[in-house]
């Protein structure tokens, strides 16, 4: 079985105060749209060591189909501290796998069969990853595939070339309201206020922004997710705007993932961005009212 809808980039483990956890935006993408009945697959790379044959484990558990390429670096980590009054610090560690991902035959073979791809800036960091995920998305079909830029700023680990790079070889771009800020002073789009609690983004304050992205760089939809308050969908046609559902979080790992990899499989499947929409806003609601970032989506929503 071909057509793959392939996360590309990062895979790696999270050490928590609690324990490590796997982490990575790839592996979640992919294995959400799987649930949707096509064929997801993340595509990384991982060391020979422990950790390296720990993610194998927990992905084959989760019946999460992978292609990670094993390399002479150490399986990526993220060490996570708590400061005095609790807010996370991160060290994302560099020089580790995923940022070592090499341009093989077999991962030629993915792209050349993929109907869509979802890749951010993080592991793009590095020259050899870089290359590889730019080399990827020339090498999938021309026609009547979605190349998704979920963006996924963290830290230092971005740059004005990389998301360039990636908006002049994509066709949809996800963002949250707090990146859209920095996307759009880099780009020369004028100034967004960060949205606060209070004083969460409005149409007016974003729609100019998003639509200069989209024509400067022939997108054909640009996704800006605001947590609690909402998203939007902006496409040629006009704008999808869906409510945050309330529900009893139990923790928002992954939930943004299965918001694209949902998203992405309803277009696929010939849904209506406003529809398509709508079920991503279900399904990440799900997944942050359960544990981890790989939870089973109820058949109601995946139908």
């Amino acid at each position: 079985m071909e057509n793959y809808i392939v996360g590309l980039g990062e895979i790696l483990f999270d050490y928590l105060p609690e324990g490590k956890k796997l982490g990575g935006a790839p592996a979640n993408f992919a294995y959400h749209a799987s649930q949707f009945g096509l064929n997801g697959i993340a595509v990384s790379a991982i060391g020979n060591d422990e950790n390296g044959n720990e993610i194998k484990e927990i992905l084959k558990k989760q019946g999460a189909n992978n292609h990670l390429e094993v390399v002479e670096y150490p399986t990526g980590t993220v060490q996570v501290t708590l400061s005095g009054n609790g807010i996370p610090q991160y060290d994302i560690c560099l020089g580790v796998a995923y940022d070592n991902i090499p341009w093989t035959p077999a991962i030629e073979e993915i792209a050349r069969n993929s109907r869509a791809v979802c890749f951010g800036s993080l592991a793009q960091r590095t020259a050899v990853t870089r290359e590889t995920v730019q080399k990827f998305l020339d090498t999938m079909p021309a026609l009547g595939t979605l190349k998704v830029f979920d963006i996924n700023l963290r830290q230092q680990w971005y740059s004005k070339e990389i998301i360039e790079e990636s908006l002049n070889r994509c066709n949809v771009l996800k963002l949250n309201d707090e990146e859209i800020s920095t996307v759009a002073k880099l780009l020369g789009l004028g100034d967004v206020a960060v949205p606060t609690d209070d004083q969460p983004l409005q149409l007016v304050d974003v729609e100019d922004q998003c639509r200069a992205i989209m024509r400067n760089y022939d997108l054909q939809m640009v996704i800006l997710t605001c947590g609690i308050n909402g998203s939007f969908v902006f496409h040629a046609d006009g704008v999808s705007f869906q409510d945050t559902p309330h529900v009893e979080v139990a923790d928002t790992v992954g939930a943004g993932d299965s918001f694209t990899g949902s998203f992405v499989a309803c277009v696929l499947k010939g849904k209506p961005i406003a529809e398509a929409h709508k079920t991503a806003v279900l399904v990440s609601a799900y997944v942050c009212s359960q544990n981890g970032a790989m939870p089973e989506i109820p058949t109601e929503l995946t139908k």
